[in-house]
């Protein structure tokens, strides 16, 4: 990855050593989350539970829980019922032509900053956070009715430093916690899960600075340890196992406590299909 000399990652942050050995646990089934419910709580007893059944599953010093967005979005009430949404002509014309609900069309027009392609029944759009995804983030998958949807976050690195929060105040040990999201890949077909929010650890390893095994220095080597925890958890707990909590063992983190939103999105100025 080439990472512009302004506006990028903060240069010098030391990357850990790998461990040459990675262990992701899902933790067990959750029950429904529902709006004002307590994250750091519910996923604390999971912790207990699965720790009773597997002792791998007791927290320690340096795991990373990884908590899909969906449930963070249900527990801070980011869902809409569509039945409420009356959807604007653009919304109407764009999901009569290809086949969408236009109420949902038009939630992912009010959730965009700027709709950055919108044909073939596609909206890719970039959030008020600054992620470029489809439809804003909005999904009705895995929701409690028909007409419900979840939208993004308002702010995912303030969510999951919540969690952080509650869960140190219950099990009185630190551990680090990121909110994990399923996007699309420019030029790539498929989704994996990346890092929405992050807390506890600097969401890039900058190897900047640094010589490869070749003993040549490094330029422009950046890695997004954050999203890569994410996919490794996604395989681990997978889309339909109602497991959207994931702890993740050994991942070399790097040092300090970042931002998705600051340190991960790139800036407009630096997009080079725009």
């Amino acid at each position: 990855m080439t990472v512009p000399p302004a506006g990028g990652p903060p240069p010098g942050t030391p990357p850990a050593a790998a461990t040459g050995r990675l262990l992701a646990i899902a933790l067990p089934p959750f029950p429904d989350v529902l709006p004002g419910d307590d994250l750091g709580a519910l996923i604390a007893d999971a912790l207990r539970a699965g720790a009773a059944a597997d002792a791998d599953l007791a927290p320690r010093r340096g795991d990373v829980l990884v908590v899909t967005q969906k449930i963070v979005s249900k527990a801070e009430g980011r869902v809409v019922d569509l039945r409420t949404v009356r959807p604007r002509p653009e919304a109407l014309a764009f999901a009569e032509r290809w086949g969408r609900d236009p109420r949902q069309v038009e939630v992912v027009l009010r959730e965009s900053a700027r709709v950055v392609r919108m044909e073939r029944g596609v909206i890719v759009s970039r959030t008020h956070h600054g992620f470029v995804c489809a439809n804003a983030g909005v999904d009705a998958s895995n929701t409690d009715a028909p007409d419900l949807v979840t939208l993004l976050p308002d702010d995912p690195d303030a969510s999951a430093a919540r969690i952080r929060a509650g869960l140190a105040e219950r099990l009185g040990l630190d551990l680090a916690v990121v909110v994990a999201d399923s996007f699309g890949r420019p030029w790539r077909w498929g989704i994996t899960d990346v890092a929405l929010g992050v807390s506890g650890f600097a969401p890039l390893a900058d190897f900047r600075g640094l010589v490869d095994t070749a003993g040549r220095p490094m330029h422009a080597t950046v890695v997004a340890v954050a999203d890569e925890i994410c996919a490794a958890a996604e395989l681990a707990a997978g889309k339909t196992s109602r497991r959207p909590v994931v702890l993740v063992r050994g991942a070399p983190l790097p040092s300090g406590d970042g931002s998705i939103t600051r340190d991960v999105v790139m800036p407009e100025a630096f997009d080079l299909f725009g």
